[in-house]
């Protein structure tokens, strides 16, 4: 009954750690985990033992000199990426560039976004799979298919390098600005990323300063390789200054930064400017077809201080709105006639044009003109698909009814139109005969603009970006300029000068906070229906407020960072502790062993090699220190303890009777040995038999008045047997006593 309840009892402890084990661990483990993380860098799915690396050995020197090419990738790829990403307020006029190539509308600024971020995840996944087999200690071997995919994302992002360094220059400019606005949560961001990335770092470095506190102790032990431990030494600490310099320059770089950082958004609030003005850049784009009067009036809807066109001529002599050189983007040309559809709009009459449908492509098409815009209502879609070009005259009614200004891009006919020479003065005339307001219009053509002062004076000049000589000189007070240039100091010499600056094209919530804070007066976009939402900037911060988190967020980081490395290293010198207490414990063994041994000069003596590790019970491997298990597979011997039998006695000594005691066979042994599988109540009963038969022995040996020679195996000396071989010597405990009257 007794026997049944500890066989009961184990099973149902088994039982229990079963239940209590979270469920994850059912189903993951530390072999699939690390086969997986070789089998994506490697493409080796097979389980096997993996062959771990040697200190500053963690690859072949042609993995060494490929991985630079790993991180050039990685970094050419998140680069472009965040390049893209801060040029979403030009996606639509990317998407138009290809369309002008192509003659197929798509989301194009999308899909390179995608495209980009693909490359980016995928370089960024190797690394990460890289440093986790670091981290596991298994030696890198990348794959030669992924050698090929990193040569390829380099060569592309090279490619898309050279096209922005060439043709896109003003790109970096948008990077910039970006950073202008950013900079104070990217400063917050990167000192968050530094605490976490501090972690790994701490463990590495107290790693190495423990070894180097062992190597150092293992030193006075071994005065023999006193040069090449110095040299050891010499490399870790090398290694050590290598990792944590950078790591702390950087991070007091960050702690530093908000004193030199400049950000138009971190200001008072009773110095913010107000808001600036809208003009609705061919109306109001995403809620109605552009350039058409539906378009138009949303845009006054939603509260437009002015609105944007394009004007052409007819053949005929008629202005009418229209941005493209062709007619196939805003209109159903194709369907009627389609042999024109890359005609210049200038070459048709009037009458021609007023009969296209300048709607559906907006309202019934499955791609939308811009990406994200909401669906229109059933009202507003049928409206849209009913929409006609505009000629000029109608929206200068619309805006003389409204109140409102406008502002237009004249474009020049084709060359064999009759009104070549003559288009700037006819449309002039035009605008004179529709009895609007003088002081609403915004003359922005630079040609001809002393005929235009002279014929109406009333207009006011706007200009493109010229030096402030040129436009004082010209009596210019208002510009339209590309919102890039706000790099540059945000326009500062010319709102010295009393110019009003207008910005073109801005859509980003981000980019307009960056005006609104940089006191530009008005701004011309494409998302009214957005920004005139908003009552205060994007990302605004008093200085205040800023200095209270950044001081607050250098203090916290300051104190998780140095927590972190006090943690490593109590637990690296816990270790250190526990191993130089084994250590100390072994040499005082070996001394007590060795002065016996002196004293009793006698025929038999106790003879025992220098151990670095004892174990408490025989048979197991329990009893050592836990940081060394994992040696436990390369010396499965190191515990065991053998007795020898003495030399031969001599003639003219007492013959001794040689008395054999009785001990297990080799497969008791093997049954005594306790598993990991074992529970502790079977292991209890086992090692105090083990210590019992030991104290046995041992009184045996003292009453007898001699002891055996004892050999303690040295794991380093244990490769120099031969694995097969079983003598009963090594396998036998022999104890000899010496007796008179008994023969050897």
């Amino acid at each position: 009954m007794p026997m049944k309840a500890n066989k009961t009892e184990p099973q149902s402890q088994t039982r229990k750690q079963k239940k209590d084990t979270p469920w994850i661990l059912h189903i993951f483990n530390h072999i699939c985990f690390v086969t997986t993380i070789i089998g994506c860098y490697s493409c080796h799915w097979k389980i096997k033992q993996e062959k771990k690396f040697k200190h500053g050995q963690c690859c072949s020197l042609r993995e060494r000199l490929f991985y630079p090419c790993l991180v050039i990738s990685f970094c050419m790829s998140v680069l472009l990426v965040f390049v893209w990403v801060e040029s979403s307020n030009e996606y639509n006029g990317f998407d138009w560039v290809i369309f002008i190539g192509t003659g197929l509308w798509f989301f194009w600024s999308i899909v390179l976004l995608s495209f980009l971020g693909i490359l980016a995840a995928y370089t960024s996944l190797l690394l990460v799979l890289g440093f986790l087999l670091l981290w596991e200690g298994i030696e890198l071997y990348l794959h030669w298919c992924h050698k090929i995919l990193i040569l390829l994302v380099i060569v592309i992002c090279s490619f898309f390098f050279w096209i922005l360094f060439t043709y896109w220059k003003d790109r970096w400019l948008t990077v910039g600005l970006s950073l202008q606005v950013f900079a104070p949560y990217i400063h917050l961001s990167s000192i968050a990323m530094m605490v976490i990335l501090s972690w790994p770092l701490a463990f590495y470095l107290i790693h190495l300063e423990g070894e180097a506190r062992i190597r150092r102790y293992q030193m006075t032990c071994n005065e023999r390789k006193r040069n090449k431990r110095c040299n050891v030494l010499t490399k870790l600490r090398a290694l050590q200054v290598a990792i944590g310099l950078p790591f702390f320059l950087i991070l007091l770089c960050l702690y530093l930064l908000p004193l030199g950082n400049f950000s138009a958004c971190v200001q008072e609030k009773n110095k913010l400017a107000p808001k600036p003005y809208f003009f609705g850049h061919r109306g109001a784009p995403m809620l109605g077809p552009e350039n058409t009067i539906m378009s138009f009036e949303k845009a006054v809807e939603h509260g437009a201080y002015g609105l944007e066109s394009d004007v052409h001529i007819s053949y005929d002599h008629v202005p009418f709105l229209m941005h493209d050189s062709d007619l196939r983007r805003t209109t159903n040309i194709k369907e009627v006639l389609p042999n024109a559809s890359l005609t210049h709009p200038s070459l048709f009459d009037w009458d021609f044009l007023s009969t296209l449908n300048a709607g559906k492509w907006f309202s019934h098409a499955p791609i939308k003109p811009f990406f994200g815009m909401k669906p229109l209502s059933e009202a507003d879609r049928e409206r849209a698909g009913n929409q006609k070009i505009p000629k000029l005259t109608e929206l200068l009614e619309l805006a003389q009814k409204e109140k409102k200004f406008v502002i237009f891009d004249l474009y020049g006919p084709a060359p064999n139109h009759s009104l070549r020479a003559l288009y700037v003065h006819h449309v002039v005339s035009t605008i004179l005969d529709s009895q609007i307001e003088q002081r609403l219009i915004f003359w922005l053509p630079g040609f001809e603009r002393e005929y235009v002062k002279k014929k109406a004076p009333g207009f006011q000049q706007v200009s493109r970006l010229h030096s402030v000589e040129r436009l004082t000189k010209e009596n210019i007070t208002r510009i339209n300029v590309d919102y890039k240039n706000l790099f540059y100091n945000g326009m500062r010499e010319y709102r010295a000068a009393n110019i009003s600056i207008n910005l073109y094209l801005v859509n980003e919530p981000w980019l307009f906070s960056l005006a609104w804070c940089s006191r530009i007066p008005s701004v011309t976009t494409d998302n009214i229906q957005v920004l005139n939402e908003m009552t205060q900037p994007s990302y605004f911060m008093t200085p205040k407020y800023y200095l209270f988190v950044w001081i607050l967020m250098d203090i916290l980081s300051a104190i998780f960072i140095v927590a972190i490395f006090y943690f490593h290293w109590w637990k690296e010198s816990k270790k250190e502790k526990l191993l130089k207490s084994t250590s100390i414990h072994t040499e005082s063994l070996s001394t007590s062993l060795r002065t016996r041994e002196s004293k009793n000069q006698g025929p038999s003596c106790i003879s025992i090699d220098p151990v670095s590790r004892v174990t408490e019970i025989p048979w197991t491997h329990a009893a050592l220190s836990p940081a060394l298990t994992k040696n436990v597979r390369k010396y499965p011997d190191s515990n065991r303890v053998s007795v020898v039998p003495m030399k031969k006695a001599s003639k003219s000594e007492p013959v001794s009777k040689t008395i054999k005691t009785p001990v297990p066979g080799e497969d008791d042994i093997r049954h005594l040995v306790p598993t990991l599988k074992a529970s502790e109540s079977i292991q209890a009963p086992v090692r105090e038999s083990a210590r019992e038969a030991t104290f046995q022995s041992s009184s045996a040996m003292k009453a007898n008045g001699t002891f055996s020679s004892i050999d303690v195996s040295h794991p380093q000396k244990q490769t120099e047997r031969p694995p097969n071989t079983k003598s009963s010597e090594e396998s036998l405990p022999v104890f000899t006593t010496s007796s008179p009257s008994s023969s050897s």
